[in-house]
């Protein structure tokens, strides 16, 4: 066998490959006998007819396509083995080029490589500052406002009323007919269609319509509407004031977070600090991952982009499903279709997430990040109880215990990696703000002594 590699710049590997004719020749007749075990040949049991005989009888292009995949199954894990090939996925057959001798060509996607570089001298500071007593105050009237009671008025709409409205636009997505807001008396960036939009609203009554001009920010989420001046029609349908209850031992009690005013207190403030550090991480590993990023050298194949491109498609249909909507639909809303939604949004999302997920998997193996069984079950029975609090019932999964088992194992395997995930963004994190100190890597002598039973220590521990 000679072969013949070439890696290309799209981080596959073309191998043209030569065997001898003998090779070829033992699988012709390992093909024939294939052949004629499928079919019947008057005069001669299924398998049992001489070579010429199932020659003659199903010709010789099909004993030779037969050979062919018999060859390539047989010999393809040898081939990347004396190639000094590491695939990254499957490799395909792309042409056969004679038979005497038999020439094939495959193309290998690689296995990704990832170089971090010099990512231990990364550093980004951590600024995160606790949430203010304005933020807390501010999530305990939005507590209020859902413990409200609210009733219809025909005055002016006012900061804190609810309004029902219908939104009108040439602009695909901007439309929307019977949509409830809440006046702000600060912008929020949760609001629709963009931040400071309730404000509008004041001095409007039912019946009364509007035109609200706005010009997106460059490096606003949809790409569509980044930088971009609208005009948006509203028409008021109601105006309803609300009532908030007083803050008092009865509230709290109500809420379910706390028996008095002060353990609600206490309870909001943890949640607001919660969301707050939840946000100010989001922000800051994605700067950190950028900057390992920016001077690390990644290469994989194609195929590795198409196969988390196809999953950031799933993950959006089942969104999307939970929404009563699907994919096409979703294409009409946002004015795109399939394959410009494919190029201009899914790849890139893709493109990061897999990116993310090769450099936290190579610092994982760089750092010998690791993760003890506690910390697995904690991070499992999390993980269920989560599940249970959302009303998922265990006891009623399909496939009885079997079903059961399949779910456990992969809410294990999920767990594990959502553990190994955190691990690494810590490490991350203490590797950029100087504090991290590296783990000695394993020798022979610790790995022995690793694997010895607890018994082979003697009275060490005694």
């Amino acid at each position: 066998m000679k072969i013949e590699k070439e890696i290309g710049d799209d981080h596959q590997a073309t191998l043209k490959v030569e065997f001898s004719q003998d090779v070829l020749e033992s699988y012709r007749r390992s093909a024939a006998r294939k052949i004629a075990g499928r079919g019947k040949i008057p005069g001669f049991r299924p398998g049992k007819a001489p070579y010429e005989i199932i020659l003659r009888n199903y010709g010789e292009a099909a004993i030779n396509e037969e050979a062919v995949d018999l060859l390539v199954e047989k010999e393809y894990q040898a081939i990347l083995k004396e190639a000094e090939i590491n695939p990254g996925a499957s490799g395909t057959l792309e042409s056969v080029d004679g038979l005497e001798p038999p020439r094939l060509t495959f193309r290998v996607p690689l296995a990704p490589e990832i170089d971090l570089g010099r990512y231990h001298e990364i550093r980004l500071p951590y600024e995160w500052m606790a949430p203010a007593e304005k933020d807390v105050e501010r999530a305990l009237d939005d507590l209020r406002r859902m413990y409200a009671t609210t009733e219809t008025v025909e005055r002016e709409a006012q900061t804190g009323d609810h309004v029902l409205l219908d939104v009108k636009s040439d602009e695909a997505g901007l439309t929307r007919s019977g949509y409830a807001t809440l006046i702000h008396a600060e912008p929020r960036e949760t609001e629709w269609p963009f931040a400071g939009f309730s404000a509008n609203l004041v001095g409007m009554k039912a019946g009364d319509i509007k035109r609200i001009n706005h010009t997106f920010a460059a490096d606003h989420e949809i790409a569509e509407l980044q930088g971009k001046p609208v005009e948006l029609d509203v028409t008021v349908k109601t105006v309803r004031s609300l009532t908030l209850p007083e803050v008092d031992d009865d509230f709290a009690k109500s809420t379910g977070l706390g028996e008095t005013v002060a353990a609600l207190r206490e309870a909001v403030a943890k949640q607001v600090e919660a969301r707050s550090k939840a946000a100010y991480d989001d922000e800051y590993f994605v700067k950190l991952i950028e900057a390992v990023k920016q001077q690390a050298t990644i290469k994989y194949a194609p195929q590795a982009l198409e196969h988390e491109t196809h999953h950031v498609l799933e993950d959006l249909g089942r969104r999307l499903a939970q929404q009563g909507m699907d994919l096409p639909t979703y294409y009409k809303v946002r004015n795109t279709d399939a394959e410009r939604f494919l190029e201009e949004e899914a790849k890139p999302v893709a493109r990061k997430r897999l990116e993310r997920a090769l450099i936290l998997e190579e610092l994982i193996r760089r750092e010998h990040i690791e993760i003890d069984r506690e910390e697995l079950d904690a991070e499992f029975n999390s993980t269920v109880n989560d599940l249970s609090v959302q009303g998922v019932d265990f006891g009623r999964i399909r496939g009885g215990r079997q079903g059961q088992q399949r779910v456990a194992e992969a809410l294990a395997t999920e767990s594990a990696s959502r553990l190994m995930t955190r691990r690494a963004l810590d490490v991350l994190k203490e590797i950029a703000t100087g504090v991290y100190k590296p783990k000695p890597e394993p020798t022979a002598e610790t790995a022995e002594s690793a694997e010895k039973p607890a018994d082979e220590h003697g009275d060490e521990h005694a």
